[in-house]
């Protein structure tokens, strides 16, 4: 492990050679706030930036040294090589942080996958198992509303969405919180007289309650793709990176709530939570889903990403500077990390699905992609599903093909490559890392593409996330408090391991996590040492 203690008199950040920065960024840290006593932290606020890579955090603090991702950096230890979930999906990346565990372990390989013991939805059970488990906006009652629909006080989840179990003989949904299989840090804080509350995207992230359900005290989660944007009938948030700035502003005035005591609404007290945060999306909308996104493989940011990357700053500023007014900067801890990346950055690896019309093409990208479902159902290989975007899980109808439909995949990739296949996990060596599809989650064969390459069909991204590239997986993470001395850590980390270092930060037991004591065996993050 190579860890580099920075003075203090120095940009926190300092990335040795690679930026040489020597102007000191502020704290956040009020006078009256380094008078406390020392010891273990009593609050966690947790971001993540989806989709920002660790090149996008050297970059902004090379050209902001002022900034709040420099300020984080002045009194927190970075983590050059910080990795996330495999797959790179929401769900999985958002559990490494809340479970401490993987797919193989929680179960949960993308938001959309398939599950060979459950029914389908409104089946009553009735009929062979095996169905698609879909857990984003189509779970909700009603999209023309922001909170997804529904009576008021409700999840806004409608169970008539939702897969079905036979659970001592009775037929029942299954929310998402049941479908994920290990506890999470949620539970443990929650179950220790502790007030918990997250803000995301979908109101299927009250998955992170964990499988007991009573994890969260507070969710509030806008639907990101209701269409619910002022002055735009029919748009969702997505459409453009300023709507979606708009969007994560909602959730960044719940965060300032939570942090002055209230619930999110700011109208009723309920005190700081232990462990409160928030996702934004102004990022990866501003990566993907425009013609904008990087204008060079050096991640040079577009207006409209830079525009949001400024965004995220200002409102960490936010959150920093009311944690000082409320003397709580140094009894809180501040990680901000990202539940994915996105690939590619470089515009010109960008090569997506024959007959495509996205607006990048012809501009280096290319359209000259065959799915690799097509490859298996020309060649007699029946799926059950594919989900795809720059990676593919491909769940067979008959697992007696796998041998076949590896066959198939094997000899495009070794002969024409259409389906650009860079790696295909299947076997011996995706049960070791991933599970047995024997089980019912695991998919059958899982395909790692040439970086750049998009199975989406979406017509309107220039980029997607999900995979196992270095864009996909190399994000950024900072863990951030006044008592910290700047650090730069440049081992090799997970995501995954900072949900029992944020149980070992509040007081708590990590080996309350059924992932640090089972099979995955996730360890603390290095260097974060709070008490001095």
């Amino acid at each position: 492990m190579t860890i580099e203690k920075r003075p203090r008199t120095a940009v926190a950040i300092a990335f040795a050679s690679t930026l040489g920065l020597s102007l000191l960024a502020p704290s956040f840290a009020h006078a009256d706030d380094r008078d406390k006593d020392k010891g273990d932290v009593k609050h966690v606020l947790l971001i993540s930036v989806d989709g920002m890579h660790e090149v996008d955090l050297q970059r902004y603090v090379s050209s902001h040294p002022s900034s709040s991702f420099a300020r984080l950096l002045a009194h927190g230890v970075h983590f050059a090589d910080a990795h996330t979930s495999r797959p790179s999906d929401s769900f999985p990346g958002l559990l490494a942080f809340m479970t401490g565990g993987t797919p193989k372990t929680h179960g949960v390989f993308y938001d959309d996958s398939y599950d060979r013991t459950l029914f389908a939805p409104g089946s009553n059970c009735q009929g062979s198992p095996g169905t698609e488990t879909l857990f984003d906006e189509s779970i909700d009652y009603d999209l023309t509303k922001l909170d997804g629909g529904g009576a008021a006080g409700s999840d806004h989840i409608n169970p008539a969405h939702l897969p079905m179990r036979l659970k001592n003989g009775k037929c029942e949904p299954v929310y998402p919180h049941q479908f994920q299989r290990l506890n999470t840090i949620m539970e443990v804080i929650h179950e220790a007289g502790r007030r918990t509350a997250w803000s995301d995207k979908h109101p299927a992230y009250e998955i992170i309650s964990g499988p007991s359900g009573k994890g969260l005290d507070e969710l509030y989660a806008p639907e990101i793709n209701s269409t619910t944007v002022p002055g735009q009938p029919g748009a969702d948030w997505t459409i453009d990176p300023s709507f979606t700035r708009s969007y994560d502003q909602l959730k960044v005035t719940a965060v300032l709530n939570w942090i002055k005591g209230f619930d999110h609404t700011g109208k009723t007290r309920a005190g700081v939570p232990a462990i409160f945060g928030m996702n934004f999306q102004a990022v990866s909308v501003g990566q993907k889903v425009t013609a904008d996104g990087y204008l060079d493989a050096a991640g040079t940011p577009s207006p409209q990403l830079q525009a949001s990357l400024d965004f995220v700053d200002a409102s960490l500023g936010q959150m920093l500077d009311a944690l000082a007014d409320q003397h709580l900067a140094r009894d809180t801890l501040v990680i901000v990390g990202a539940k994915h990346g996105q690939s590619p950055i470089d515009v010109n690896k960008l090569h997506m699905l024959t007959g495509s019309t996205n607006p990048k093409l012809g501009g280096g990208a290319r359209a000259d992609v065959t799915d690799p479902a097509d490859l298996l159902t020309n060649g007699g290989v029946a799926l059950a599903q594919e989900t795809a975007d720059d990676v593919a899980l491909i769940w067979l109808k008959n697992q007696d093909d796998a041998e076949k439909a590896v066959a198939l995949l094997e000899a495009d990739r070794k002969g024409a490559n259409q389906a650009h296949i860079e790696k295909i996990y299947a076997g011996e060596q995706l049960v070791d890392q991933f599970g047995d599809p024997a089980a019912g989650r695991t998919p059958d064969i899982i395909i790692q593409p040439i970086p750049g390459t998009i199975y989406s069909k979406s017509k309107k991204k220039i980029a997607e996330h999900g995979g196992f590239a270095e864009d996909d997986t190399h994000v950024l993470l900072v863990v951030s408090n006044p008592k910290l001395a700047p650090t730069l850590v440049h081992e090799r980390v997970a995501n995954r391991q900072v949900a029992p270092t944020i149980l070992k930060a509040l007081g708590l037991e990590p080996d309350e996590l059924e992932a640090v004591r089972g099979e995955d065996h996730t360890r603390l993050l290095p260097a974060v040492r709070l008490k001095d």
